[in-house]
């Protein structure tokens, strides 16, 4: 009988437990990708929430432009509007001056003629003319102080339809500055983030290409000698250089994932020759060399997955040396492919 206990109590099934402990893991897992997920939506909301109030802000930079525009125009019609009614009232001031002299001269003459009662009818008729003088005279002041008085509603209203403008201008000035300073800010915050992007793509290639004597990096691109590529005066990749590519476009796409599709980022290959001249059936300068070679290397990426809109061909043939001291070494440095990971 205790052998027949024993026997039964070492056939104990663990199993269940081992399932329900692997469920239970598995729900944990589950829970944590839903996290990430719900996250990343979030995220990208947001970042789309960014895009919309940038054009917006634009669009409003365009209107204020516009309208700025306008109020300049009008304020410059105004101030010459001003200057012509200025110069009507001068004109209009010293033609009352002039007839209020010869009106003062012909009341100085009808006192004289009144204190010559024995005078001739000669004499009375001069009179009678510079009284004919007067009255026109008077006739004419009276219709220009009427138009000064116009002239001078007219510059009032001018003067504040100025005050407006310029006041309108002042606010306009206000707040394309505001935008202008938002639009920076949005600006230099993708700056940054395409900034960060090229510092993971750098990173990413050291890892992939290793520590190679024929690739180095100056400044901001990535520079590999044209002999990894190219035979001699060719633009047809060689099985190195497709090698080489294989690694390049594998870290591309790799990185292409983790970039948002909101950031306009391009990858730019520049083709360069040294200052030998060339004159082939199919590259008759080194402008269609350079450029030849960096369209191949751009079509054999695109082969590999990247997109094509995401890739920029660019040739300089002989007129962007690293190196002029016109040496063999010197052109071998100058023979290259750059790599640059840019906004477009």
């Amino acid at each position: 009988m205790p052998l027949g206990r024993r026997r039964r109590s070492e056939g104990i099934n663990y199993w269940p437990g081992f399932v329900d402990a692997l469920s239970t893991l598995l729900l944990s897992i589950i829970m944590i990708l839903s996290i990430f997920v719900l996250g990343q939506f979030f995220l990208s909301q947001e970042v789309t929430g960014k895009d919309e109030a940038l054009n917006r802000l634009n669009a409003q930079i365009a209107e204020l432009s516009q309208l700025l525009a306008l109020e300049r125009t009008n304020g410059r019609n105004a101030q010459e509007q001003l200057s012509v009614l200025s110069n009507s009232l001068d004109k209009v001031n010293a033609d009352k001056g002039r007839l209020q002299g010869l009106l003062d001269a012909a009341e100085a003459d009808a006192a004289t003629a009144k204190s010559q009662g024995g005078k001739t009818e000669q004499i009375q008729g001069e009179l009678d003319s510079q009284k004919r003088i007067s009255d026109q005279a008077m006739a004419q002041v009276e219709l220009l102080n009427q138009q000064i008085s116009a002239l001078r509603r007219q510059i009032a209203a001018l003067e504040q339809a100025l005050d407006a403008s310029e006041s309108k201008d002042r606010e306009s000035q206000t707040k394309i500055a505001d935008l202008g300073s938002r639009l920076n800010a949005a600006l230099a915050q993708r700056v940054q983030e395409l900034s960060r992007y090229r510092s993971d793509f750098f990173g990413r290639l050291r890892e992939v290409l290793g520590n190679r004597p024929d690739v180095r990096i100056v400044g901001d691109r990535f520079v590999f000698q044209s002999e990894v590529f190219f035979q001699g005066g060719q633009a047809t990749l060689q099985p190195e250089g497709k090698a080489e590519m294989d690694k390049l476009a594998a870290a591309i796409l790799d990185l292409q994932d983790k970039i948002p599709n909101d950031i306009p980022w391009v990858l730019r290959v520049d083709g360069h020759t040294d200052d030998r001249p060339i004159n082939s059936p199919q590259f008759p300068s080194n402008w269609e060399l350079s450029s030849s070679r960096a369209i191949s290397v751009v079509q054999y990426l695109i082969s590999k997955g990247i997109p094509a809109q995401r890739l920029v061909a660019a040739g300089f043939a002989e007129f962007q040396p690293i190196d002029t001291a016109g040496t063999d070494e010197a052109r071998k440095k100058n023979r290259r492919i750059e790599l640059k990971l840019t906004e477009r």
